[in-house]
């Protein structure tokens, strides 16, 4: 497989794969908690696989690729987290997962500032990385804060920014 297939691909199955997160953790649809863990599970997997497929698709060392392998690692661990049995360990590795998605896809920031003739492609990465960064953040705190209104609401929204922050950036890699 080329690898701007590889990207691709990668691109829309972890587009796909936060929209299935993001399913999960929007209140209004009630979901019990097993439905919530299997949608958590579906995402976090599609993203971490994703994730992989964009960082070896990148044919030589950046911090692209490099903030790639970091993403599908922080998606490994919120997948881990949802597997483990100890309640205490479950919230410190999902938040811990979360930041790692969050530094991952802040660490594209200086190979896309970088660029020095920006096309309008450069710039919506810039904003997709940035978004993805903050709303893996916004999902961390809210695992920081715990299952109350306030942070089911943190992480709804930190859920959505980064939905369409994914979405964009597989909307932009199919028309390049």
């Amino acid at each position: 497989m080329d690898n701007e297939l590889k990207a691709l691909i990668g691109e829309w199955e972890q587009a796909l794969g936060t929209l299935a997160s993001a399913i999960g953790n929007t209140p209004s649809f009630q979901f019990n908690q097993i439905m919530q863990n299997n949608l958590a599970l579906i995402g976090n997997t599609m993203q971490a696989t994703g994730n992989a497929l964009i960082a070896d698709s990148e044919p030589i060392i950046t911090l692209t690729k490099i903030g790639n392998q970091i993403q599908a690692i922080g998606n490994t661990t919120v997948i881990t987290s949802l597997f483990t049995k100890n309640h205490a360990l479950q919230p410190e590795l999902q938040i811990k997962g979360d930041l790692l998605q969050s530094f991952g896809s802040a660490i594209s920031l200086p190979d896309l500032f970088m660029i020095e003739n920006k096309s309008s492609t450069d710039l919506l990465n810039i904003c997709v990385s940035i978004l993805q960064s903050i709303g893996n953040y916004l999902q961390a705190l809210a695992t920081k804060i715990g299952a109350n209104e306030k942070g089911t609401m943190i992480n709804l929204a930190g859920s959505w920014i980064q939905t369409i922050g994914a979405f964009i950036q597989a909307f932009t890699q199919s028309i390049a």
